[in-house]
């Protein structure tokens, strides 16, 4: 028996923030007025079935409105959609930025993820709660990184509804004539162009209780956020490759961007071809920079090759590992850049239509992104002639809700097509049968941008750049006790201790976190690892998707690994139960182990190397098989327990 929401209605409000993105209602099969017609015939079933990847844009939809998702409003959405209530339910309750139960329009996350609580996260938490209070009208909640850690401890405030200053709106933007909101898309190219730029966001990192409780009651006025170069300490360092724009160019103007050498790499590529695109980013030796390393030309031809049309391209700007903030960065400071990237992926995979899967927390690079797309579109560098050669070509933004797991891949699918973010079996793979069931290519935002040095500079001299089996420039997210937390960009081979030294690295340095929660630590003498894909697995670690994280003597390991069991117990989509029970059961064990010593504790460990085996041999995606990492690595490595 399906879930049913019985007479619950939607109200105007609600009728309004969905029929602004999918149009109005054709019949009352989709909730319009009766008409004898009606009597007659169902009219939209299998149309309104195939925009069911309108199902995630419409909760934001409500959301943004709103502030909450109702029984009347999810019941109308399902009809307009003609999805089962009980799968848009499934959907709405997996995201943690939705809710089904009636909550304040003004809604604050306090990240409470690794940097930030080593920055007093809980203490922050507790302030902002005391200094609200209950009549305030905002709803405090704990949120995992919100991809803020250089600045931790870090808050963002939402509120629904009307508002002075439309959430997603930047100054330099709306100085250019662009605008806010969620970026035009007709799903598989059908449907309504729709926005809601209705909801107010403020970003306020570092926090303060002050700061926090101000942006929080009045996110309409709160200060602007920081510029992006304040995240990249070697701003203006002319060896700079993937960050040399950012902090010199301004990043809303399509002028300046190519002023400064923009559309070059798409214009060789069109003079090459597809084919010798994908073999220079072959030869380039460039794999996959969000933690996996798989070479990225060997998953282009696998692409490129599949005789199933029409292919899809896929950026995937949902990074949520802890102490990640490298593609944010990008996206704000050279949104143009990630746009010409995926046109140039696009081209040379045969792809005609391309998604950008961006996390539900980045209010400033969705703005910035929406306007960079437009910016193309209106100047003929997307659509239906790119650059006048004849390529078709077009990029939709969907946003995310809060969700690690849509961070994998076929998660991510899922997400975008309607349906909960849970990770599919391999194979097919998804150069075989990826989105929508055709042939995807699916790379990260620093994947994509590396091509265009390789097609500016030429493969070779992009090879010369690192070690032989890890080329190219990396992108490294270093925050913690470090005195110049940033991005910072380093030719592979370069290590660890390199790294710390130009952050600053403070004293008295107790451990170091490479790759995120589903890395490892290593131990103060341990600096001399070099920063590859192989030279971290010879040193028994990890490279992932480029974390650094330092903590000093003064963070209590067994509270970090505390809070990263927490974060995969609340992070597993549950579909599989080496990872649903194996996650809370390794929390459980690290509870009774702050409370235990002697044989006491040394049986839980036992516990945990035995659940953690399975987790890693039996999880059906990489959130299961890298849960119990880190806290394997301060065990043996850092005596964590001892």
């Amino acid at each position: 028996m399906d879930l049913r929401f019985g007479d619950s209605k939607p109200t105007d409000e609600e009728r309004a923030a969905v029929d602004a993105l999918l149009g109005p209602p054709e019949s009352s099969w989709e909730g319009a007025d009766r008409s004898d017609a009606d009597l007659r015939w169902a009219r939209g079933g299998r149309e309104a079935r195939d925009r069911r990847d309108q199902l995630l844009p419409a909760l934001h939809a409500l959301n943004d409105r709103v502030g909450w998702i109702s029984e009347g409003a999810l019941d109308y959405v399902c009809r307009r959609l003609t999805v089962p209530p009980a799968e848009a339910y499934g959907v709405a309750t997996f995201y943690a930025m939705f809710s089904v139960r009636p909550r304040p329009a003004t809604v604050l996350h306090v990240c409470t993820d690794l940097a930030c609580t080593a920055a007093g996260a809980s203490e922050l938490c507790a302030a902002v709660e005391a200094g609200l209070g209950p009549e305030s009208g905002v709803k405090v909640e704990r949120s995992p990184c919100l991809g803020l850690c250089e600045r931790a401890p870090a808050c963002l405030a939402i509120r629904a509804g009307e508002s002075a200053r439309p959430a997603l709106e930047d100054e330099a933007v709306q100085a250019e004539g662009g605008s806010g909101g969620a970026a035009p898309g007709d799903g598989k190219g059908k449907g309504r162009r729709g926005r809601n730029t209705l909801h107010a966001t403020a970003v306020c990192a570092p926090a303060t209780p002050d700061r926090a409780i101000a942006a929080a009651t009045a996110p309409e006025t709160a200060p602007t956020e920081p510029a992006p170069e304040t995240a990249v300490p070697q701003t203006g360092t002319p060896a700079l490759t993937l960050l040399h724009r950012i902090g010199t160019v301004d990043p809303t103007s399509l002028d300046d961007y190519r002023a400064h050498g923009g559309y070059t790499a798409l214009r060789r590529a069109f003079a090459l071809g597809p084919a010798a695109v994908i073999r220079e980013v072959t030869d380039a030796g460039l794999v996959g920079r969000g933690g996996a390393a798989f070479p990225t030309g060997r998953k282009w031809q696998a692409t490129a090759a599949q005789p199933d049309h029409p292919h899809y391209l896929v950026c995937n700007a949902d990074e949520s590992e802890p102490g990640t903030f490298k593609d944010r960065v990008l996206m704000e400071g050279d949104p143009y850049a990630l746009v010409e990237a995926m046109t140039i992926a696009a081209y040379a995979t045969g792809a005609h239509r391309g998604y950008l899967y961006l996390r539900g927390e980045y209010p400033r690079a969705l703005a910035r992104l929406t306007h960079a797309i437009e910016q193309a579109r209106t100047r003929g560098l997307l659509g239906d002639d790119v650059l006048g050669q004849g390529y078709a070509f077009d990029i939709e933004i969907r946003r995310g809700a809060g969700a690690y797991i849509c961070g994998e891949e076929t998660a991510l699918f899922n997400s975008i097509e309607g349906h909960r973010g849970e990770p599919r079996s391999k194979p097919p793979f998804p150069v075989e049968k990826g989105l929508f069931g055709k042939p995807t290519v699916e790379n990260n935002v620093e994947t994509l941008v590396n091509v265009l040095p390789i097609l500016t500079m030429g493969a070779e001299a992009y090879a010369a750049i690192g070690t032989p089996t890890s080329t190219g420039p990396k992108l490294f997210c270093v925050s913690g006790s470090v005195a110049r937390p940033g991005v910072y960009e380093l030719p592979f081979g370069a290590t660890l201790g390199d790294v710390l030294a130009l952050a600053g690295v403070r004293d008295n340095l107790r451990a170091v976190l490479l790759g995120g929660a589903a890395g490892g630590f290593v131990r103060p003498d341990e600096l001399d690892v070099p920063l590859t894909f192989e030279g971290t697995r010879e040193a028994g670690t990890t490279l992932g998707s480029g974390v650094v994280m330092a903590f000093d003597d003064t963070v209590p390991l067994p509270r970090l690994l505390l809070r990263i069991a927490e974060f995969f117990r609340d992070e597993s989509c549950g579909q599989c139960v080496p990872c649903r029970v194996g996650t809370v059961r390794q929390e459980e064990a690290l509870h009774r182990i702050a409370d235990r010593t002697g044989a006491a504790a040394a049986d839980d460990i036992a516990l945990l190397r035995e659940v953690g085996r399975a987790m890693r041999d039996a999880s059906i995606c990489g959130l299961g098989q890298t849960a119990w990492n880190a806290v394997e690595s301060a065990i043996d490595r850092l005596g964590a327990y001892e």
